[in-house]
């Protein structure tokens, strides 16, 4: 994961440390108490997720739902470790690597298959007759509702993705000449930087978009290292 690499919003690697021995691995989106309690459910000595419990200019008293997460954690003796920027930035195991594989886009390799800050963003390319077309194709694949503001009946080919809340990314993807930009979430602004530059946008839902990283590391660390390892998936809507 190359976490040194990263100016990230909160710490990469073990964040809570639980037993020295390691069986069964748990991996999922976020260190929320319903996949805490899911874990201990399945057996975990460990917890791999994307979001964890440490997030830069969070309060830091342990009080309400923080305690409740450390007390299971702590009580169970379940070790945490959390990968955030690393993990949607990874060629292969990463969200937007394994989002690409999903929805059948061919990433473009190298520094020019790359945009944004930190080289967060991905460009490949899959011919599509429109960008509806794209818009009902991705939300097929996730199984939810997308949001598509664009020309729907604009043909699209280069494809800018970035998942999770990255609707700050959208000024470098059209910088980047794509036709369409998938994330998980959009603000304002973009809405109308799509109208006024042509360039289609859709939001598929942050948990939605990185739900592939983080199981697909789990699974290669396993195999890796001869654990048992399963993936929960907590719904959410956003």
């Amino acid at each position: 994961m190359e976490p040194a690499r990263f100016q990230d919003y909160g710490p990469n690697g073990l964040q809570v440390e639980g037993r020295a021995e390691i069986l069964k691995l748990v991996s999922g989106v976020t260190a929320s108490r319903a996949f805490i309690e899911a874990a201990i459910e399945r057996g975990a000595d460990a917890l791999l997720v994307h979001h964890g419990l440490f997030w830069r200019g969070q309060d830091g008293r342990v009080t309400g739902w923080m305690k409740q997460r450390l007390s299971l954690l702590l009580g169970h003796e379940l070790n945490l470790f959390a990968y955030h920027l690393p993990l949607d930035a990874h060629p292969s195991l990463g969200n937007n690597a394994q989002l690409a594989e999903r929805l059948g886009i061919q990433l473009e390799q190298g520094p020019e298959g790359r945009f944004g800050a930190q080289a967060l963003g991905f460009l490949g390319r899959r011919a599509v007759v429109s960008s509806r077309v794209l818009a009902d194709h991705v939300a097929s694949v996730l199984e939810r509702p997308v949001t598509l503001v664009a020309e729907p009946d604009r043909p699209v080919e280069k494809i800018a993705l970035c998942t999770g809340g990255a609707q700050g990314y959208f000024e470098a993807a059209i910088a980047s000449g794509a036709d369409v930009f998938i994330t998980g979430e959009i603000s304002e602004p973009q809405a109308h930087y799509a109208r006024e530059t042509g360039v289609a946008y859709i939001a598929c839902g942050h948990h939605a978009s990185e739900r592939y990283g983080v199981a697909a590391l789990g699974a290669h660390v396993a195999q890796t290292l001869g654990l048992t390892h399963e993936f929960v998936d907590i719904p959410n809507p956003a």
